[in-house]
């Protein structure tokens, strides 16, 4: 049995009158406007007076006869039907590309897989996939299936041209395009289909493909350092600096237009450099080239020869070969014996008996 004060009243006024009603004349009878304070406020259905009640929680059976009021007011218009899945309708030859025409969250309803994915509880099976939030955490490739792939290829075949029939051969193909760009595409379970690895930009380009004399070539390698490798004759540059893609490729083309325009400045303290001066070592007008030439002029004076003649011939380019390894790659021994033999020619000295 519930309790009530008759009128706003508070139960705590000591002139209060009681009267008692029942549950189910209250759930019958009464309607309940509000609660507040743990008070409920209810009224006649028919102009009655307002009545305040005891404590809500003190009478379970008028809570629940109650909510039994409420369901049976409810009216048919908000009572959801059940309805089949989507995969209890699909046929067999089914357009999936209709079913998954872009990329979109896993929907259970719509994939006739039995895909089960989580943590199996009590050494039992992984949860299925209906109302299976693991399966709305990662990307999926649902809208990539081949007969997708095949359907965007042939919309993009329209805009594409036919491959130049000139380019058959990789030589060919650096020859026309010496710059190479390398980029990666990273595939992984995260909280974002973004990779920040994926901004770095990688341009590789042969020095030999440029337009460069001697001068601008060893300024050039000058200016870039260990970006660039003598073996393969590679520069290349790694760009890392800004946050896309797009904006590390122009800053790799902009580094790389730089570099060639600077290389083919010759600043005025450049004309000053001295023999020791120099990145390596140059045979042209060196000591080694003067004394060598000297040398022979002065064992060969009976013959009358030139100095044309001399640096023309086999013994003199052997020797200016020898001098060159050595002084650029250092005294190894391959370079000193080489050297050794190339002065015994040079100075005609056959080996004692």
């Amino acid at each position: 049995m519930t309790r009530g004060w008759l009128g706003g009243r508070s139960p705590c006024a000591a002139d209060a009158k009681m009267a008692p009603v029942r549950g189910a004349a209250l759930a019958g009878c009464w309607v309940v406007l509000s609660r507040c304070r743990g008070m409920t406020v209810v009224a006649r259905r028919f102009g009655a007076a307002a009545y305040s009640s005891a404590p809500a929680g003190s009478s379970k059976e008028g809570q629940q006869e109650e909510a039994i009021a409420r369901r049976r007011g409810r009216t048919q218009q908000f009572v959801r039907s059940h309805i089949s899945p989507r995969t209890e309708k699909m046929a067999v030859d089914q357009d999936w590309t209709s079913v998954y025409p872009t990329a979109a969250v896993f929907k259970p309803d719509s994939v006739p897989l039995p895909i089960r994915m989580g943590y199996p509880v009590k050494r039992g099976v992984p949860p299925p996939k209906e109302g299976n939030l693991e399966l709305l955490k990662i990307p999926n490739f649902l809208h990539l299936t081949p007969p997708a792939i095949k359907k965007h290829c042939a919309a993009l075949k329209d805009f594409c041209t036919e491959w130049p029939s000139a380019l058959d051969s990789d030589e060919k193909c650096e020859q026309h395009f010496p710059i190479e760009i390398e980029t990666t595409d990273y595939v992984s379970s995260g909280t974002s289909i973004r990779n920040p690895k994926a901004r770095v930009v990688t341009l590789r380009v042969k020095l030999s493909n440029l337009n460069l004399d001697d001068h601008a070539k060893k300024k050039l390698v000058k200016l870039v350092g260990e970006r660039y490798c003598k073996d393969t004759d590679i520069l290349t540059i790694t760009t890392d600096r800004c946050p896309l893609r797009r904006q590390n490729y122009d800053y790799s083309m902009h580094l790389l237009t730089v570099l060639y325009h600077e290389s083919w400045k010759t600043e005025t303290w450049e004309s000053e450099k001295a023999e020791e001066d120099m990145e390596e070592y140059i045979w042209e007008n060196s000591r080694s080239e003067k004394n060598a030439l000297d040398t022979l002029l002065r064992i060969k004076a009976s013959e009358n020869v030139t100095r044309e003649e001399l640096l023309a011939s086999d013994v003199v380019k052997n020797y200016r070969n020898s001098v060159i390894a050595l002084k650029n790659e250092g005294e190894t021994e391959n370079n000193m014996s080489q050297y050794k033999e190339s002065v015994k020619k040079l100075l005609n000295i056959q080996a004692l008996p």
